[in-house]
């Protein structure tokens, strides 16, 4: 039992170094001296950030996917929010065909839908914006979305909801008084997760963003110049920092609202 906890751990570990490994570089080169991101180390600097911090193009890109992502997540959110209610508390033909429709960008090749949604854009005599970005995003984010806010309403007690409308309370206002507040941490969720997300996404920005590119597209550009790798390690690293602080503070959001919903269902 003991040989085979060893060689468990040792694939463990095997797993997370392969997985993590690639992305921990980013962080470890963006610190090095040397414009080469090439070992060893040539020595500790912080100058990448300084150059990073008085690029004004790359904060006009940081605007453009913080802009795009806020519209994404809270127009996701909004789109979810009656999905999810809808799959989760009622019984209606086609169900199962609309959750698989909803899910489905999952499953989908993302570059198929980006040429997709920017021949309907030109098809509809628009030009590729911001804008355009924002709608792709949202129809790539709402899965997400839906996964965060089908398990909120799962553990949303129904019993709640009849006690309130025996206690007279219209379906509306049982929806906001009771079930928004139930459901509340993992609306908050799926905000941060959908922003995450619009924030990291690149294909469909490079198809779609015309001459306003996000981050993630204005990185890739930056890519062509040597001298630039440097400081574009940099911004990688601050944009995982901040990638990595919201998914956490979203996991973190729902375990603690698993946990409140299971201490006031469990028995007295």
């Amino acid at each position: 039992m003991r040989t085979r906890s060893g060689w468990l751990s040792g694939y463990v570990a095997l797993y997370f170094v392969f997985l993590y490994a690639p992305i921990l570089v980013i962080p470890v080169f963006s610190l090095n001296n040397a414009a080469a991101p090439a070992l060893p180390l040539a020595g500790f600097t912080t100058k990448w950030y300084a150059m990073a911090a008085e690029n004004a193009e790359m904060f006009h890109a940081a605007r453009n996917s913080v802009a795009v992502g806020l519209s994404v997540a809270l127009l996701t959110t909004l789109l979810a929010v009656p999905a999810a209610r809808a799959l989760t508390r009622h019984r209606f033909p086609g169900r199962s065909l609309a959750s698989g429709l909803i899910m489905s960008p999952l499953f989908l090749p993302e570059i198929i839908v980006a040429v997709s949604l920017l021949t309907i854009v030109l098809g509809a005599g628009l030009s590729a914006s911001l804008i355009a970005v924002a709608l792709g995003q949202t129809v790539f984010c709402l899965p997400y979305a839906m996964s965060v806010l089908t398990a909120g309403f799962l553990n949303l007690d129904p019993s709640l909801e009849e006690a309130s409308r025996d206690l007279g309370e219209t379906a509306a206002g049982t929806f906001r008084r009771v079930i928004l507040p139930v459901v509340a941490p993992a609306i908050l969720s799926s905000l941060l997760v959908s922003f995450t997300i619009s924030l990291d996404e690149f294909i469909l920005a490079f198809f779609l963003s015309g001459a306003e590119p996000t981050l993630p597209v204005y990185i890739f550009g930056q890519l062509r110049f040597a001298a630039r790798l440097p400081s574009v390690l940099a911004l990688g690293s601050i944009i995982l920092v901040v990638s990595v602080v919201l998914l956490v503070a979203a996991e973190a959001i729902r375990r603690r609202a698993e946990r409140r919903l299971g201490a006031a269902g469990a028995p007295s």
